[in-house]
């Protein structure tokens, strides 16, 4: 998994892509998050778009950083996830927790 950081305006843009699977990799996501809630940011959106597949490592891992955000005063939204990960947050019921969007646009006006 890799990742980019992208700040537009007090919302901060995370676009994932690879293989999201936990381990190492995912310290480096929740080191992003805990530096921005840290700066105060309290949205963010994370871009799904280039990911080519998640295992239920990946589910906790988002799972995970939408509580550390939520615990914090924020809010996290997906948005262009494929239709692989769109099936899994349906299957695992996750859909009603996530706030998912076609487009990053779509997800930075819904804040």
């Amino acid at each position: 998994m890799r990742l980019a950081t992208e700040r537009r305006g007090d919302i901060l843009l995370i676009a994932l892509k690879g293989k999201i699977m936990g381990g190492p990799e995912s310290a480096q996501f929740h080191e992003q998050l805990k530096q921005a809630i840290a700066r105060g940011e309290r949205k963010v959106v994370l871009d799904l778009g280039g990911v080519e597949w998640m295992n239920s490592s990946g589910l906790g891992l988002l799972i995970s950083g939408f509580t550390t955000l939520r615990n914090a005063g924020g809010e996290m939204k997906l948005a262009h996830s494929t239709d692989k990960i769109q099936s899994l947050l349906v299957i695992t019921k996750l859909n009603t927790v996530f706030e998912s969007h076609d487009t990053v646009e779509a997800a930075v006006k819904s804040f």
